[in-house]
């Protein structure tokens, strides 16, 4: 367990918790402790789905600037590979993920909503890729998922303008999934990934899988991965459990195998 971010773990459900205060600032400590509890996450049969949470008044408002301002460009070659990876391991968590939003989620804080598969977010919250009026640019995925998520002219416009996107626009845009007064936020985004807490593991993987890889993909070669994946899941019990309980007009219990 890291000692400014740990894996919390019940009924299934995994919590990334941030604990930086006050403002869980990701510096590299930060970054490296995400990267080890996704990878927990990944690896951990019992988890079955993932909520990252920043606490109650803040998700995360950007990377560590003081520790930045000191690097030069040879420092920061060096670490922006392992920032971006570290965000990476918690897209790639083959589980449904989402981030629970509180405060503020504010450059590499935006980043690793976006790495999520959902966000809920408070009511009051603000979003953005302010990086730009720093000098720079997003650097660990949000020129990239923000694009992908909200479409290239709105990305442009958020990540040009450095402007703070608040929770009405967010889900108008689709930044946002739920918008919740911010006191119900985290017990939200429980409810959004309980149902997959006893759900086929293996079929919520490869649905993932396949979605994520398809993006990078051209239509008959998506199509071809969605079939590939398809074939695959007729070696898993739960493929077996869950047409039986179909045919015997029951609640199929998975066992995630």
């Amino acid at each position: 367990m890291g000692e400014l971010v740990r894996l919390e773990k019940h009924d299934g459900i995994g919590t990334i918790r941030l604990d930086r205060p006050p403002m869980n600032a990701l510096n590299t400590q930060v970054q490296e402790e995400i990267r080890a509890a996704a990878l927990e996450a990944t690896a951990d049969d019992t988890v079955r789905a993932v909520v990252v949470y920043g606490g109650e008044k803040v998700f995360a408002a950007g990377a560590d600037i003081k520790e930045m301002a000191t690097m030069s460009y040879v420092d920061m070659a060096a670490r922006a590979a392992d920032l971006s990876a570290a965000l990476g391991a918690v897209a790639r968590i083959p589980k449904p993920v989402v981030a629970a939003i509180t405060g503020y989620a504010l450059g590499g804080g935006c980043e690793l909503a976006l790495a999520c598969d959902w966000r809920v977010v408070a009511d009051d919250a603000k979003l953005g890729q302010p990086e730009i009026k720093l000098g720079i640019i997003p650097g660990a995925g949000g020129t990239q998922r923000l694009a992908r998520l909200v479409g290239p002219a709105r990305a442009k416009d958020i990540v040009l303008s450095g402007r703070m996107v608040d929770a009405d626009e967010a889900l108008r845009i689709g930044l946002a999934d739920r918008v919740v007064p911010a006191a119900d936020v985290y017990a939200e985004a429980i409810a959004l990934v309980r149902p997959y807490a006893n759900g086929p593991a293996q079929a919520i993987r490869a649905a993932k899988q396949a979605i994520d890889g398809g993006l990078d993909m051209d239509l008959n070669s998506g199509l071809a991965w969605e079939s590939q994946l398809f074939a695959a899941l007729f070696a898993t019990d739960d493929r077996g459990e869950g047409m039986a309980a179909f045919v015997e007009k029951r609640k199929p219990d998975f066992s995630g195998r």
